[in-house]
């Protein structure tokens, strides 16, 4: 399915530069001309005050010291009154379905925060629904009053021969994206044994990228900095956002690659890295920064990319430098530093005025020259595709599930097992590789301490699969179970639990529903976000999916879980591409190896 996006195309540079040309000069009025702010150029990273902004065609096509020039019977002025003009925020590396929300749905509740630019990775749709999940993806983005490019993305499966994607895809796949009008690269290289190995389809897909003249985008999870990453920088990725400490960032930007820290919902990356800018005094240019993962939760109630910059400024970045990170480093790291990322002549006109530098108040929001937002309230429109049935429809699970579907048998006559056990690290993307000791009751593994169940579902073609395991750190207490089917990358069904009858009733909850997050406890559903739209997106608005996250967040407190944001923790536990232990629809995953290990080792 192809939309005639026509309509939706800004007019490039040259389309308009006459028009622009005869407003610098004063001998046209400017559309909108914004007065008295202070000019925070990126490039130069100054703070000049006293300046004026000229917008034509939503495009810049001055900035001066007085734009009264610039000024007809009907040019709309707006008073920066002493305020800061910053450029629009960018997010370097995103999936927009990781905010349950639609792209629509998405812009409409990060525009508010200041974010203008967004370059996407729609790879969660891509393993349910394919290539026309992406196109379905990319559409909707085009159609946004703000910018939205999409990166192509490349590994579904994540790792090949670790899981079962709904859908795979292909070299072929990727060379026909490329010509699409929003993408802007290829997404995250996640199978980076494949890169390093040089296997033929990374690097195929790799070479239809570069061919087309676009960005790879990199995700090298892998703690070695030895002669794997070499092998995997030589392949082609131009960026990487898994790195969780400073000696990550040093070696990605040493070697020519852009250093993306993140501060999502879950991944606080951003102070363990940022030091080798603050303390090692590295040059900034080579870091950008993202937020990979945000829920809608945190979109609603603390903010996107404007929450980034803040966390950064706390960490001790200079404020102008963080800005740089936010907004031109990302342009010139997607080649589009002639379009977006800076308040100069030609680009267009995303703009953001705040009162101050540090706590970064989101005031005003410019976008293509119109207004978008005022003091956190959305003002325009966010157009929305007419999502089709078979977009809707994805959740299969074959059969109706029974506890026994959720048994760990043990070896006949053991009393206790030692295990292989799954541990979630707060705040961070990577688990440890844990054994534990379990009790054995009527021969089957139980539950014990913070040591629950965890299955993975299959639900993409209706095979009734489920593999069992076990995980450990969510500390859950009393008889629960949660499900979701936002499971990466596979998009699987997760259930984690310490009750088989809860587990059941909780997957056969989302297949009723058509796929999000349930949680039970004692056999009562304590929260449910409904995410129709292939299990990992609701087209309802960001408040009120919000709401329901909320809810959610708090029957997992309610629970026992003490974890920050460990929703994410448990939608990422079936991502075979990050250590050390994961679980995919074939078992569990030793990801160091990538190798298949059992969940059962020993019995006395």
């Amino acid at each position: 399915m192809e939309h005639d996006l026509s309509p939706t195309l800004f007019p490039t540079w040259p389309d308009v530069a006459p028009d622009l040309v005869n407003v610098a000069a004063g001998r046209m009025p400017a559309d909108t001309v914004i007065t008295g702010g202070i000019w925070v150029n990126v490039h130069t990273r100054e703070a000049l005050p006293d300046h004026d902004i000229a917008i034509k065609h939503g495009r810049i096509a001055c900035v001066v010291s007085d734009a009264s020039a610039q000024i007809g019977p009907k040019t709309q002025v707006i008073e920066a009154k002493g305020r800061y003009m910053i450029p629009g925020l960018c997010d370097g590396h995103m999936h927009i379905e990781s905010g349950m929300l639609t792209p629509a749905e998405f812009a409409a509740a990060v525009i508010p925060h200041g974010t203008t630019t967004m370059f996407t990775d729609p790879h969660e749709i891509a393993n349910v629904l394919g290539l026309r999940g992406i196109r379905l993806m990319h559409d909707e983005a085009m159609m946004q009053p703000v910018n939205i490019w999409t990166q192509m993305p490349s590994c579904a499966p994540s790792a090949p021969g670790m899981e079962t994607t709904g859908y795979e895809i292909s070299a072929e796949d990727v060379a026909e994206a490329m010509a699409w009008p929003g993408i802007i690269g290829l997404g995250e290289m996640m199978n980076f044994p494949g890169m390093a190995a040089a296997d033929p389809q990374m690097l195929a897909e790799v070479a239809a990228t570069q061919r087309a003249g676009k960005t790879v985008g990199g995700h090298y999870a892998s703690p070695d900095l030895g002669p794997d990453f070499a092998a995997y920088v030589a392949g082609g990725p131009a960026d990487d956002h898994e790195g969780t400490c400073e000696a990550d960032a040093i070696a990605r930007m040493r070697q020519g690659m852009r250093s993306m820290i993140r501060l999502g919902s879950a991944w606080y990356d951003v102070e363990t890295q940022i030091t080798a800018i603050t303390k090692k005094g590295l040059d900034p240019r080579n870091m950008i920064l993202c937020t990979d993962d945000c829920h809608s939760g945190t979109l609603v109630n603390d903010g996107h990319m404007n929450r980034v910059v803040r966390h950064a400024v706390a960490c001790g970045c200079d404020p102008l430098v963080a800005l740089q990170m936010a907004t031109i480093n990302t342009a010139t790291h997607f080649g589009l530093e002639r379009e977006i990322g800076s308040l100069t002549p030609g680009r267009r006109a995303d703009v953001i005025l705040t009162s101050d530098l540090k706590t970064l108040p989101i005031e005003h929001v410019i976008a293509r020259g119109e207004t978008v937002a005022l003091n956190g309230e959305l003002t325009t429109e966010c157009p929305h595709l007419d999502w089709p049935q078979d977009a809707r429809g994805t959740v299969h699970l074959g059969k109706t599930l029974h506890a026994q579907d959720f048994e760990i048998a043990a070896p006949s006559g053991a009393n206790t097992v030692t295990a292989n056990v799954i541990g979630v690290v707060e705040n961070q993307a990577p688990t440890q590789a844990l054994k534990r000791d379990m009790p054995v009751n009527d021969g089957k593994v139980e539950p014990h301490g913070d040591t629950c169940q965890i299955a993975l579902v299959e639900r993409h073609k209706a095979t009734g699969g489920v593999v069992n395991a076990l995980v450990a750190g969510f500390n859950y207490k009393g008889k629960m179970a949660m499900a979701s089917t936002v499971a990466h990358d596979s998009h699987h069904m997760i259930v984690v639990g310490t009750d088989r009858d809860d587990m059941a009733h909780a997957a056969n909850r989302l297949a009723e529903v058509g796929g999000g997050i349930t949680i039970y406890r004692d056999g009562t559903e304590l929260a449910l976000v409904e995410l129709p739209i292939a299990g990992l997106m609701s087209d309802s608005p960001a408040a009120e999916v919000a709401a329901k996250a909320d809810k959610l967040v708090q029957a997992m407190v309610d629970c026992g879980c003490t974890l920050n944001n460990a929703y994410m923790q448990h939608s990422l536990l079936a991502l075979v591409v990050i250590p050390e232990l994961r679980i995919s629809d074939l078992g569990l995953v030793d990801v160091r190896t990538f190798e298949f290990i059992p969940v059962l080792e020993t019995s006395t």
